[in-house]
């Protein structure tokens, strides 16, 4: 067995032309299948960038979710964890039994037969919030972007439009300066799941009675802030990129789920997987790691290594694979239909290769600068 190769730290700032190659992606590529680097919150972290490799890791349950295994020096915000599963149950932090038993409490929610039925409700509001752009050049990345996925969400929990608002100035929070506005934009949308949970017959309503035994008023309010806060920043960063290429490539594919697809493995929401942490001594492609070691896969750079099918982890693999997986396909399905059949001459009004994007830092995906177009 032998150490893992060390390369410069991946989680820094950068910015980049929307086709630019990311040089990091490259260097932990060449570096092996497992890489070490130093993590934000100080010490090593292990990144897997072997597709094979990655699938087996998210099925292990050697690697858990549970931040109470992370290195106990970290700063949990500069780590970007949430609270641990004994401190507050979640979908994203429990494993084994626990995580099986949360995730069916979701599971009718996200039911393809209920998200098909919504499909007509999110061409109308795609269709709407277009229209209220008005005509001449506008930037789309300045509200539309992040009002679409909120908007669609809302009218999926039956939150009142009037509360939208309210997680739009959270969400640009986000956009403004990450990390340091973290608290006050996770702020913004538990006022969201509050209102979402203020409607006693509607959907979020039915999660209470479906939660596992023992589950308090915090546990529930807590799920339907993490759907909401997910489910919100994972369209959000694509949905820019998304009509860049519809608008302005002709190279795109014209099969709106092939375009969507492609879209969604070059420029994933999340660039790495959340934190998973060994526990216990263990062998991973021949380095050792000791327990309680951070772990990440490599989630851009494995989409991007060449072909499709295995080499697309934009959501995950595995018991931890995304509940919203379908729910964004669809949203985003919903957007370029009708940017296609209703704005057919809607085009950028910039050269595709001038626009910039840029992440910022940690496990947060890239979103672009500015989406200039002109709807016609």
């Amino acid at each position: 067995m032998s150490d893992a190769p060390i390369v410069n730290c991946p989680f820094s700032i950068r910015t980049h032309p929307l086709h630019a190659p990311d040089p990091e992606r490259a260097a932990l590529r060449a570096a092996g299948p497992v890489v070490r680097v130093e993590a934000p919150a100080g010490g090593p972290v292990w990144i897997v960038t072997d597709a094979d490799l990655a699938r087996k890791v998210l099925a292990d349950n050697r690697f858990a979710k549970d931040p109470a295994l992370a290195p106990p020096h970290w700063d949990a915000r500069t780590a970007g964890l949430e609270p641990t599963a004994a401190e507050q149950m979640s979908v994203t932090t429990l494993d084994g039994a626990a995580h099986t038993r949360l995730r069916r409490v979701f599971a009718p929610l996200f039911g393809t037969a209920r998200l098909r039925a919504a499909y007509p409700r999110m061409r109308t509001i795609a269709d709407q919030l277009l229209t209220s752009v008005g005509p001449g050049e506008v930037d789309l990345l300045a509200d539309f972007t992040t009002r679409y996925p909120l908007t669609i969400l809302c009218d999926l929990l039956g939150i009142p439009t009037h509360h939208i608002d309210t997680a739009i100035a959270a969400c640009r929070l986000m956009h403004t300066d990450y990390p340091a506005n973290v608290g006050p934009a996770m702020s913004g949308f538990a006022r969201l799941a509050t209102a979402a949970l203020d409607h006693t017959d509607g959907p979020a309503a039915e999660l209470a009675h479906r939660m596992p035994p023992g589950a308090t008023p915090k546990d529930l309010h807590y799920q339907v802030f993490t759907l909401l806060f997910a489910g919100q920043l994972t369209t959000d960063l694509t949905i820019g990129f998304l009509m860049a290429r519809l608008l302005g490539d002709p190279t795109a594919p014209h099969d709106n789920d092939e375009l969507i697809r492609e879209t969604l493995r070059k420029h994933p929401p999340a660039p790495f997987t959340l934190w998973r942490f060994t526990t216990t001594d263990l062998d991973l492609a021949g380095t050792p790691l000791p327990a309680r070691s951070p772990v990440l896969i490599d989630i851009q750079g494995i989409n991007t290594q060449g072909g499709q099918g295995n080499n697309d982890l934009t959501f995950g693999a595995g018991p931890h694979y995304c509940l919203g997986a379908q729910l964004a396909h669809l949203e985003l399905r919903a957007l370029a239909e009708t940017l296609r059949t209703d704005y057919p001459r809607a085009r950028l009004t910039v050269p595709l290769d001038t626009l910039r994007h840029s992440t910022p830092g940690g496990i947060m995906g890239a979103r672009l600068h500015a989406l200039p177009v002109a709807l016609r």
